[in-house]
């Protein structure tokens, strides 16, 4: 049964500027993902995260085949879409919509923009890169012109390497996205100052 309830904090959608769907990462929950939007400062905002089953997304690691991480996978990116869905009921276009998730949210995240976002206003991935193998990361089509895709990651990372990174940030420049990549010197595997303030400019730009 894969249910993925939406926990949500910040504005009501029927109040909200804009929303932004936020996707946790491998062994947390939607909730710690959602106390990161009180550094954002814009409570006007709404913040929804979908909770994965057993808190995972997908079994493998990301760069794996994606057959290998399947049927969660098409389960995780469903997930991510309702969300998505849920906030275009309450009349939020996809132009005030950001996707952002920490690893391995934020590897869902890309992937379920560089598939199904074209007018979305941003897709934010805090330590993450596409999914699947190398060989099959030039198949992506969607049209992302007036997305911005920013991508910040340490350059040593344990779970994501920096040339995924930059293949993914090629990928989504080459869909037509304003890319911003921003790879930090034996930062670890977390979230910085630096990638904090890109979002608080990313969502200014969408007041």
């Amino acid at each position: 049964m894969h249910s993925n309830p939406i926990l949500q904090t910040g504005s009501s959608l029927e109040q909200a500027t804009g929303a932004m769907i936020m996707v946790h990462g491998r062994g947390a929950d939607a909730e710690s993902i959602l106390s990161l939007s009180q550094a954002f400062e814009r409570p006007d905002w709404a913040y929804l995260a979908p909770q994965a089953d057993n808190h995972t997304w997908y079994p493998q690691r990301f760069i794996e085949p994606v057959a290998r991480n399947q049927p969660a996978l098409d389960f995780a990116l469903a997930a991510v879409g309702q969300a998505i869905a849920h906030a275009e009921a309450h009349n939020i276009p996809r132009s005030k919509i950001v996707v952002l998730g920490f690893s391995q949210g934020a590897c869902l995240a890309l992937e379920w923009v560089a598939r199904n976002g074209q007018g979305i206003a941003g897709v934010v991935a805090l330590s993450g890169g596409l999914i699947g193998e190398g060989t099959h990361l030039p198949s992506y089509s969607t049209d992302l012109t007036g997305t911005t895709a920013f991508l910040g990651c340490s350059d040593r990372d344990f779970h994501i390497a920096a040339e995924r990174v930059r293949e993914s940030a090629s990928v989504f420049e080459q869909t037509g996205a304003t890319v911003d990549m921003r790879l930090y010197p034996n930062m670890g595997h977390t979230v910085n100052d630096d990638e904090i303030g890109a979002i608080q400019a990313l969502l200014k730009k969408l007041n």
